[in-house]
C-alpha cells in the first residue's frame, strides 16, 4: 500500500491505493515451454520443421565434436524461425533477431539458443536450390495424398519493389567512368594498406578497401546488365538503356499504381482448386507477355502431370504461347487483348488467325468460356495472401536472393493451406 496526496491529479484528502513501483527486484521462475499454450500455432511450425529432410543443410556444417571452432546454429531452428516469421509478416533479419529475445513464440522456438541477424540473413538467401527442391517435394507429397490434382492452373505476375533507388540507374558511359574511378580508388587504398604498419589504421583501411572493391564489382555487373538491357532495343534507344549500381539485375517497371520504380516481376503458378503455389519464378522483365507457355510447361514437366486448362489475364495472350498450349491439349482460358487501332472486337476472328487462334477466340467469346474465366480471381487471392505476409518490397539485392525470399513465402503459404486442407478432410 502507498499513501499519496501530492499533485493536482490526486484527491484533496488522504486516501490509500496501489501505486506501481518499477525499481523493485523480483524473481520469476518459469520454463520456456510454459510461455505458450499447448495449441499455439508455433508448435505446428516446429513439427513441420522436424518433418523436413534438412540433410543437405547439415552437410554444409564443418564443426565436429572434440575440435576447435565455433558451434553453428541448428539449421532446423533457423528454418522454423523463418517459416514462422514469414507467416507473421516479419521480413527483416534484424527485426527477427529482436523478436527472438522479446516475443514468447520466437523465444520458445529458440529454446535458449542465441541468434544474430547476420546468421538469420545469410541462411535466408544462401539455400535457394534447397528451397526449390523442398517446394517441389512438399507439393509432390500433397499430390500423392490426393490433396492437389493440378488439373487447372492459374498464372499471374506480381511486381515487387527492388532494394534500389531510381537515382542509382546510370547509362553505359557513366558506368564506365565509375568503374575506372572505383578501380583507381581500390588500388590507392591497397597501396596505403601495404605502407601503413599501424594495426587500427590498417584494419580501417582494409574495411574501406573491401567496401570499394565490392562497389567496383557492383558497378561492373551494372555495366554488363546495361548492355544486356540494350540488346532488344533499337539503335536509337540503346544509348538510353540504364542499370542500377545498387542492384544491377533490377529493372524499372510500371507498377500497379501507374508509377515507374525499380522492381522484379514474380510469376506465381497456382492450383485453381486448392490455391496451392506449385511454381514461383522471379524475372526482371516488365511484361508478362511470353511467360505463359514456359511457366506451364515447366510445372507440368516437374510434377509429370496432365494440365487440362490454364487461367491467366490478357497480359499473357501471346499467340505463339496460345498455339503451343492448344497443341499440347491444354485449354488456355486467357482473354485476347483488345485491339488498339481496329474497330473489331477483341473476340472477333481475324483473317490472319491460325485455326488454333480462331478456336481460342471463339472459346473465350462463349458464355461457358467467360464463366470459367471468372475463376481467375483465385490468382489474385494467392497474390493478396502473399502481400499480407509482407511480399511487397525486397530487402535483399540480386535475382538469386529475391528468388530465395519468394520461395520462403511460397513454402509458408503452402504450409498454412496444407493444414487447412488436412483439417477439412479429417472433419
Amino acid at each position: 500500500m502507498s499513501n499519496s496526496e501530492s499533485g493536482s491529479n490526486f484527491p484533496p484528502r488522504r486516501v490509500r491505493f496501489h501505486e506501481p513501483v518499477r525499481n523493485q527486484l523480483s524473481l520469476r521462475i518459469t520454463d520456456l515451454d510454459g510461455l505458450i499454450d499447448e495449441d499455439h500455432p508455433v508448435r505446428t511450425v516446429w513439427e513441420f520443421a522436424k518433418s523436413v529432410d534438412l540433410g543437405p543443410l547439415y552437410e554444409t556444417i564443418k564443426a565436429v565434436p572434440h575440435a576447435q571452432g565455433r558451434t553453428p546454429i541448428d539449421p532446423r531452428l533457423l528454418f522454423a524461425l523463418w517459416i514462422w516469421a514469414t507467416l507473421d509478416a516479419v521480413g527483416s533479419a534484424r527485426e527477427l533477431a529482436r523478436l527472438c529475445t522479446e516475443s514468447s513464440p520466437y523465444r520458445w522456438l529458440c529454446g535458449g539458443v542465441s541468434v544474430n541477424y547476420h546468421s538469420l540473413s545469410d541462411f535466408r538467401v544462401d539455400h535457394r536450390e534447397f528451397l526449390e527442391s523442398l517446394l517441389i517435394e512438399c507439393v509432390a507429397a500433397m499430390q500423392h495424398e490426393g490433396l492437389v490434382q493440378m488439373r487447372e492452373l492459374t498464372l499471374d505476375g506480381t511486381k515487387v519493389r527492388a532494394s534500389a533507388g531510381a537515382s542509382s540507374f546510370r547509362r553505359k558511359a557513366t558506368l564506365e567512368e565509375l568503374v575506372q574511378r572505383a578501380r583507381q580508388q581500390v588500388e590507392s587504398l591497397r597501396e596505403e594498406l601495404e605502407d601503413d604498419p599501424g594495426k587500427p589504421t590498417r584494419r580501417q583501411k582494409a574495411a574501406r578497401e573491401r567496401a570499394e572493391r565490392e562497389r567496383q564489382e557492383r558497378i561492373s555487373r551494372a555495366l554488363e546488365h546495361v548492355e544486356e538491357a540494350a540488346k532488344p532495343k533499337k539503335k536509337s534507344e540503346k544509348d538510353t538503356a540504364r542499370a542500377s549500381t545498387t542492384d544491377p539485375e533490377a529493372r524499372t517497371m510500371k507498377m500497379s499504381d501507374g508509377g515507374f520504380r525499380p522492381a522484379y516481376n514474380i510469376q506465381i503458378v497456382g492450383d485453381a482448386d486448392t490455391q496451392m503455389i506449385v511454381g514461383a519464378e522471379v524475372t526482371n522483365r516488365g511484361t508478362d507477355m511470353g511467360e505463359l507457355e514456359p511457366q506451364i510447361t515447366r510445372v507440368s514437366q516437374t510434377f509429370d502431370i496432365t494440365v487440362e486448362s490454364v487461367l491467366a489475364d490478357s497480359g499473357y495472350a501471346k499467340k505463339d504461347d496460345i498455339e503451343s498450349l492448344i497443341d499440347k491439349g491444354i485449354r488456355p482460358l486467357v482473354p485476347p487483348q483488345k485491339p488498339k487501332t481496329s474497330r473489331r472486337g477483341h473476340g472477333d476472328a481475324h483473317r490472319t488467325d491460325s485455326p488454333q487462334i480462331a478456336r481460342w477466340r471463339a472459346d473465350m467469346a462463349s458464355e461457358e468460356g467467360k464463366t470459367r474465366y471468372r475463376r481467375r480471381c483465385i490468382a489474385e487471392l494467392i497474390n493478396a495472401r502473399l502481400k499480407n505476409c509482407g511480399l511487397g518490397r525486397m530487402l535483399v539485392r540480386g535475382r538469386e536472393k529475391v528468388q530465395a525470399v519468394v520461395l520462403w513465402f511460397a513454402l509458408a503459404h503452402n504450409f498454412r493451406l496444407a493444414l487447412r486442407l488436412r483439417a477439412t478432410i479429417a472433419s
